[in-house]
């Protein structure tokens, strides 16, 4: 059985397709078997990837708005074990679109349980809204990763973000569990440091253990089209997504090993 992660924040530019790509490519590098789905009109990730959104076939959209099946969308990429569902602007139709169909927050979590897809995790790579494609991908999720800076901004958004999974586990999805990443963490900054002990204090086991860390290498490596586990194999944003992904890893067995006990 896949498990399945939303990556969101109505906050913007706090490394969500960052997250969703360098996490990927390190849970691939364990040899897990891992499928990106790009649900962003932006479709950041599949230029990360080295693909151009206008020249996909078939996207996200896809299945969101035609229910198509998602094996026949799956695209294999350079990395081995990584699989991609990109993504166009079309997607930005299904917010205008979905909530005039009978149970539309649950159009993706249908999608995944019909598909019989052979991987160990799914990651969902979420647009920086709280709306129709968001909702889908955390009432399909077993797990909300939350990038969040160490600032204020960032912070604050938490608070929509905790009103929403409420919404979800209380309609969609009771099973929904999160943590919070902290991302783009400058030590020497007091107020990054402060706020990431705050989050700490008030989220406690909610928050992973691994921070990333300001790297420049990691903006390059899109311009790359390649994780910057390959790009920079040896960058401190590197091995940090590869702690986190064991982490995760550790987490998802720890939750399999309740669910069968």
């Amino acid at each position: 059985m896949s498990t399945i992660i939303a990556i969101s924040n109505e906050k913007g530019g706090v490394a969500k397709t960052t997250t969703t790509l360098s996490l990927g490519a390190a849970l691939a590098d364990f040899g897990q078997r891992v499928l990106l789905i790009d649900l962003d009109a932006q479709a950041n990730l599949t230029l990360s990837l080295g693909l151009e959104p206008g020249e996909t076939r078939q996207t996200s959209s896809d299945i969101m708005l035609d229910n198509a099946a998602m094996k026949s969308i799956c695209r294999k990429t350079d990395t081995e074990n990584l699989d991609l569902i990109p993504s166009s602007s079309r997607i930005e139709t299904s917010e205008q679109f979905l909530p005039m169909r009978t149970n539309h927050t649950t159009i993706l979590q249908r999608a995944i349980a019909s598909a019989d897809l052979p991987y160990d995790y799914i990651i969902l790579d979420c647009p920086p809204v709280l709306g129709a494609i968001t909702q889908n991908a955390l009432a399909a999720a077993n797990l909300l990763l939350i990038p969040t800076q160490a600032e204020y901004f960032s912070a604050y958004a938490l608070r929509n973000m905790m009103t929403l999974i409420r919404r979800i586990r209380e309609v969609d999805n009771p099973g929904l569990a999160y943590r919070i990443l902290v991302t783009m963490l400058d030590r020497r900054n007091r107020t990054h440091r402060n706020i990431n002990e705050q989050l700490r204090t008030t989220f406690g086991e909610g928050v992973f253990n691994t921070v990333i860390e300001i790297d420049t290498k990691l903006r390059e490596s899109p311009i790359a089209g390649v994780p910057i586990t390959q790009y920079k194999p040896g960058a401190r944003s590197a091995t940090q997504y590869r702690v986190l992904a064991q982490e995760l890893m550790e987490y998802a067995k720890e939750t399999q090993n309740r669910q069968t006990a």
